[in-house]
């Protein structure tokens, strides 16, 4: 109860169940390609500064954090966006950046209060395509 509480500010329609956002938060699946592209820009999703994956494309991939490859044979699509939203639900000390997370922060830049840094449709994206890493 606590958990749904603390993040109802940023979904307020979502439920949590322990280590998982069960529901896409736009209400429906989101498109792998469009989340690939999310996860490879380092402008973007920064996805790659901490971890490596399947992008044979992209030269110096994060160490940090784990490997992408099989993360949804890993992870179900729940417990996936959970972590993209805010993993320092589940680890409090964490790098990983809330992704969803609007309060709570601190140092952000004036610019970027009160905004995520992906929409729920981006995240939806990234979930759908991490689902599809299953080797």
């Amino acid at each position: 109860m606590a958990l749904l509480l603390m993040l109802s500010f940023a979904v307020p329609t979502t439920t949590f169940a322990q280590d998982t956002i069960p529901d896409p938060l736009t209400g429906v699946r989101g498109d792998p390609a469009r989340g690939r592209a999310i996860v490879a820009d380092r402008r973007r999703g920064l996805c790659l500064l901490c971890h490596s994956g399947p992008f044979p494309e992209e030269r110096f991939q994060g160490d940090l954090a784990p490997d992408l490859s099989g993360a949804g044979a890993r992870l179900s699509e729940g417990q996936l966006r959970l972590r993209i939203v805010d993993a320092r639900r589940l680890t409090p000390d964490t790098i990983m950046p809330s992704y969803f997370k609007v309060e709570g922060l601190t140092r952000v830049a004036p610019a970027f209060q009160g905004k995520p840094v992906l929409s729920a449709a981006e995240i939806e994206d990234v979930v759908a395509f991490l689902a599809t890493l299953r080797d």
